[in-house]
């Protein structure tokens, strides 16, 4: 690995170390070994469009049948988690239709579960199992 590269286990790829990037590659990892999400059922920078303008998730959790799940919106350490944040998120939710809402800074991650049409704040990150429970 070059010193200012990191690896995308699910880009399979080098891509350049920036502090949102490596964000996203620790949340990554926390979705893979914490909550027990299949990497083939994760894609980073998922594309999307949304009147007519074209948009990237940071990190997307599909169910088993390929349906969206769960969005991670990821943000440099230095961005604090505020509502900007998570009506960016909401609007990304406009396209994908998901039940988990997930926003960090690599520091406060915030998790929000659909309820309704509206999502409820969560006190925990849950496997992904629970996650296919609870939608």
């Amino acid at each position: 690995m070059h010193c200012n590269t990191i690896y995308d286990p699910l880009r399979r790829k080098d891509v350049a170390a920036t502090p949102e990037e490596q964000v996203r590659q620790w949340f990554i990892g926390v979705l893979l070994s914490g909550c027990a999400v299949p990497a083939h059922l994760m894609m980073s920078e998922a594309p999307l469009q949304l009147g007519g303008k074209k948009w990237r998730a940071d990190i997307l959790v599909y169910d088993r049948s390929g349906a969206p799940l769960a969005v991670v919106e990821c943000k440099r350490p230095d961005v604090d988690i505020d509502a900007a944040v998570a009506s960016q998120a909401m609007r990304y939710n406009q396209v994908l239709d998901v039940s988990w809402l997930i926003l960090t800074n690599g520091h406060k991650t915030l998790v929000f579960r659909r309820a309704g049409e509206s999502f409820v704040s969560q006190t925990v990150l849950p496997k992904y199992e629970e996650m296919l429970c609870q939608r």
